[in-house]
């Protein structure tokens, strides 16, 4: 349930969705689309610097539309009522296993898996911000663990 007080200005930046996936492999985003081709580019900043930290998620099976179907969606709603600076993606993570880049190799999520994807999903706001320059430089070493 959301509640809009119109008397008060909410600034969110990020609404994230996270759902577990019965069919598809890899950790992947469903994001909006927009007809500003700007705003759109804008969309897809997030879940590229995701692929660079996360080995187990795909940029490649990431996707932005608006399909009828998920109209009723946290990110579709809110997509819509949010402004133009505000991003909402669905998070889908594979309920078995991720491919490897450049290997056939399929590797079963454990519970330590998710959580690695986790941290690399906090990486990257962290790495956002620094390419947005909103935070300073490295606030202390934060080692890949692609």
């Amino acid at each position: 349930v959301v509640v809009v007080f119109p008397q008060q200005k909410i600034n969110l930046e990020f609404y994230i969705d996270i759902h577990a996936h019965s069919t598809m492999m890899n950790g992947f985003m469903y994001g909006n689309i927009f007809e500003d081709e700007e705003r759109f580019q804008r969309q897809a900043v997030f879940p590229k610097l995701l692929c660079q930290n996360a080995e187990d998620f795909s940029y490649s099976s990431t996707s932005f539309n608006r399909d009828a179907v998920k109209a009723g969606t946290g990110r579709r709603f809110l997509g819509g009522l949010l402004n133009d600076t505000s991003y909402c993606y669905t998070l889908e993570v594979s309920f078995y296993s991720y491919i490897l880049g450049g290997t056939a190799s399929a590797v079963p999520y454990t519970e330590e898996a998710y959580m690695k994807l986790g941290r690399n999903v906090a990486r990257t706001f962290l790495d956002y911000y620094r390419l947005n320059s909103l935070v300073e430089g490295p606030l202390a070493p934060t080692p890949k663990t692609r």
